[in-house]
């Protein structure tokens, strides 16, 4: 056990203030974790998308192009468990041939069958590798300080072509093995090429633009040769077929350059297609079941090989002919290190608690390559680059002999316990991880939930409702509402609406992402129907002029006994500067000044916790009790994907936990949010959600977290009134003091910043105390309210502005009668005397 991670650390400190510091602001929406790509803000779609995946059985398969090539005449290659790996087929066994600690996978051969060039991932970066088969030597290297990805050779043998963001956005690249020069072959703005593959005929290719137009591609050359395919055979390029927001998409060229496998998204799943390079039009059906990915063509053409997750999320191999039938499996009977292996058994362990407990593991051999199991889901954390998985409680892994460092969390609230030991080959070497926690929520009455997630979202794996429950287990999550979610035209899980889980923790039930565009996303939970249209707004092909409010789908929710909420709403830092007030969602400031939302997602990902917090105190400040929200708004069929709950809502609930006590908690605001920081907070006795009077007030902070905190701080009417340090390690602090309240307003706390490690995933940690009202609920201080009104009429003009521009003309009535009215209410605050 780590001792130095889980020791507690408890303090106290007594103050007494009146009056204030403010906090420093930050930046803590969530960038990137590889090199930026130009022009691509949304990383975590590329990185999700377009990097390789570590999996758990074969990924990427690569017949070889030559024969005789083995026993069998026929070798694949392929990745897995993050090695380059070659199975003969005749034989049945794989046999690993890389064994660094880096993640290597995309194997393409050389067209005489004598090495394979392969991605090399070290969690940070990407390069290419070209690897002589025979020796084992890594004979060249191609490595920018960008993303490289998807080699293949030249037909001559004589080159690589790849993918590489070098010049900013992801262009195709030759690079010539003797000489070693390099050549740009793309250089088309705003679009991410990839996946290139060459036939004396030409150029097969992937282009993906920034809004989310992907297309299969094949450019004809002007002459004989790689060296034709330069910058100036664009106008050469004829787009197979194109759709929106393709996802996993890998097209294959066949052998002979005729036709193209490719895997493609529909409404109802995923399908592996064949369509024609001369007459690209009709398209023929091979698998219609499944998520059929990176397929490859064997070396005659007969073959299409797939890898697909099966109900384990293990990836499988498979086939299917050319000429269509059956889906057979390719079978890998046995798998040959070329090193000694041991088993090593995993238990976790908590303090309190009797029995193995579910945890969120990561295991590291001894070169520092991430360990995975022989079963469950592998994912990526993208905050620290740590591979992760799930354990029900006992975990069995095979590594290479030697030591193994073994990592443990379940949930905010529990340090990062680590061991190391030595596994033997050829033995079980069994451990136990010994967990603390530095707070037991339940025991205390709070119920943690998780209110923005997506459960299938365009990733790797193909998952059921169910497979949520251990993912919650090992994150000590007890409430989840994942939300549908349109990838453009279509409208994923439908399927599972209605489905839910209840008859103890973890709670499901599924809600519903509404995206009108800039108006502001939202969500919605507790309706009994589905609302339609999805999505509207400019930017929309079918609604896109539909004079349609946010407040008529928050209406919908209501009717229905429902809640509505702002999810990720503001970007900036500053959202009251001239350049912030144009993150602010169109429609945001109407919904709130009118009272029409439930709550709004404070804390996620993919927003600024300290710039929503501006505007959402102004809001408070108007007397608008809006409660907060939190959620990470991760895809959890990702492999690079954060893990679901490690942003959520605390509600305390008492010695009750059941869905009404939950929600009810939550929309009254008997709460705190974050996304690592633990809060307990009371004024005169009074929790978030409560009522004292102004005056001079007692007060009292328990802070506890699993890592360190920079600073705390009481806040009155959206001002710092009391600052102090937090924690320097894991553990507890304890404040207490007096504050003079003025007689109207709110009070709350906050704790920011310090260093993000295990368990949180969060960029920067934050947490938010729901306000203990002042007087009554949402009660105001004249001075502030009416300053406040100031500032929320400034962002309001500009939302109009934007929302006049945008609709370019169209008669949107509706839109403009909400804006009116929630000016006459500003107007009527700011002239109050």
């Amino acid at each position: 056990m780590n001792r130095r991670a889980s020791r507690l650390v408890v303090t106290s400190v007594t103050v007494i203030l009146t009056i204030a510091s403010n906090s420093a602001e930050m930046d803590a929406q969530w960038r990137n974790r590889y090199p930026m790509v130009d022009g691509f803000p949304y990383h975590i779609y590329l990185e999700g998308y377009e990097l390789p995946s570590l999996t758990i059985g074969p990924i990427d398969p690569a017949p070889s192009p030559v024969c005789p090539c083995g026993p069998s005449g026929q070798l694949i290659a392929f990745s897995s468990r993050g090695w380059i790996w070659m199975l003969d087929q005749e034989s049945g066994v794989a046999t690993r041939l890389t064994h660094g600690a880096e993640m290597d996978s995309r194997p393409a051969w050389s067209p005489d069958g004598q090495q394979i060039a392969f991605v090399r991932d070290n969690d940070h970066d990407t390069w290419i590798v070209v690897l002589e088969i025979q020796t084992g030597a890594e004979i060249a290297t191609i490595q920018t300080p960008a993303i490289d990805l998807d080699p293949v050779f030249s037909p001559d043998g004589r080159k690589v072509i790849y993918s590489s963001a070098e010049a900013g956005d992801l262009d195709l690249w030759t690079y010539d093995l003797e000489s070693g020069d390099k050549f740009r072959l793309t250089n088309d703005a705003g679009l991410l090429e990839l996946r290139p593959q060459m036939v004396s005929e030409g150029m097969l290719y992937l282009s993906k633009s920034r809004r989310g137009l992907d297309r299969i591609m094949f450019r004809t050359h002007l002459g004989n040769g790689s060296e034709s395919l330069t910058v100036t055979s664009a106008n050469n390029d004829t787009v197979l077929i194109e759709g929106r927001i393709a996802s996993q998409v890998r097209p294959a060229l066949s052998p002979d350059g005729t036709m193209v496998a490719f895997n493609w998204p529909t409404q109802s799943g995923w399908e592996l297609r064949l369509l024609q390079v001369e007459d690209p039009g009709p398209h023929i059906l091979l698998v219609n079941s499944g998520v059929p990915l990176t397929p490859a063509w064997n070396r005659d053409g007969s073959w299409i090989y797939f890898s697909a997750p099966d109900d384990m999320e293990r990836m499988q191999l498979k086939k299917v002919p050319f000429g269509g039938g059956s889906v057979e499996s390719v079978e890998i009977l046995g798998w040959d290190w070329g090193e000694p292996t041991a088993l090593v058994r995993v238990r976790t362990e908590l303090s309190g608690v009797t029995g193995p407990v579910p945890a969120r593991l990561n295991v590291i051999d001894q070169r520092g390559h991430p360990a995975v199991p022989n079963s469950t889901a592998v994912r990526f954390d993208g905050q620290s680059g740590r591979v992760f998985f799930y354990s029900p409680g006992v975990v069995e892994l095979t590594i290479p002999a030697g030591s193994v460092t073994v990592s443990a969390v379940q949930g905010l609230a529990t340090p990062e316990a680590s061991m190391t030991v030595e596994a033997t080959a050829g033995s079980i070497t069994e451990l136990t991880v010994h967990m603390e926690t530095v707070w037991d929520a339940r025991e205390a009455g709070w119920t943690s939930g998780e209110h923005h997630f997506h459960l299938n979202y365009g990733g790797q794996y193909d998952l059921s409702p169910s497979d949520l429950v251990l993912m919650m287990q090992g994150e000590n999550l007890d409430v989840a509402t994942p939300l549908l979610a349109n990838l453009h035209n279509r409208f994923e899980d439908q399927d599972f609406w209605m489905w839910e889980k209840s008859g103890g923790v973890p709670l499901i039930r599924f809600g519903q992402e509404i995206r009108s565009h800039f108006l502001g996303h939202m969500g919605l939970i507790e309706t009994s129907d589905l609302h339609w249209p999805w999505v509207w707004g400019p930017g929309y092909q079918v609604y896109g002029r539909d004079d349609r409010t946010n407040a008529s789908v928050l209406d919908f929710a209501h009717a229905q006994g429902g809640l509505g909420y702002y999810v990720h709403p503001v970007s900036h830092a500053e959202p009251f500067t001239t350049e912030g007030l144009r993150t602010i969602p169109v429609e945001l400031v109407v919904d709130g000044v009118l009272g029409d939302m439930d709550a709004i997602e404070l804390v996620c990902l993919w927003s600024n916790e300290v710039g929503t917090a501006e505007v959402w105190y102004r809001l408070l400040n108007i007397g608008v009790p809006v409660a907060p929200s939190a959620g990470t708004d991760v895809m959890t069929d990702f492999y690079r994907t954060m893990a679901v709950g490690t942003t959520r809502v605390y509600a305390w609930t008492g010695d009750v936990v059941n869905w009404p006590a939950y929600l009810t908690a939550w929309r009254e605001g008997r709460s705190f949010v974050t996304n690592g920081p633990l809060l307990d907070f009371k004024v005169e006795g009074s929790r978030p959600g409560g009522v004292v009077q102004g005056g001079a007030a007692q007060w009292k902070l328990d802070l506890r977290s699993a890592s360190s905190v920079t600073s705390v701080d009481i806040i009155v009417n959206g001002e710092s009134v009391w600052s102090s340090e937090g924690l320097s390690q894991a553990g507890q602090h304890s404040y207490s003091g007096k504050l003079e309240l003025p007689l109207g307003g709110w009070v709350a706390a906050r704790a920011t910043g310090g260093e993000t490690s295990w368990p949180s995933m969060a960029d920067v940690p934050y947490g938010h105390t729901s306000p203990i009202w002042i007087g009554e609920r949402g009660s105001t201080d004249p001075m502030v309210q009416r300053v406040s009104a100031q500032d929320l009429l400034k962002a309001l003009d500009v939302a109009h502005e934007r929302l006049v521009e945008s609709y370019e003309g169209t008669e949107i009535p509706q839109l403009l009668a909400r804006f009116s009215e929630a000016r006459t209410r500003l107007e009527t605050l700011i002239g109050t005397p």
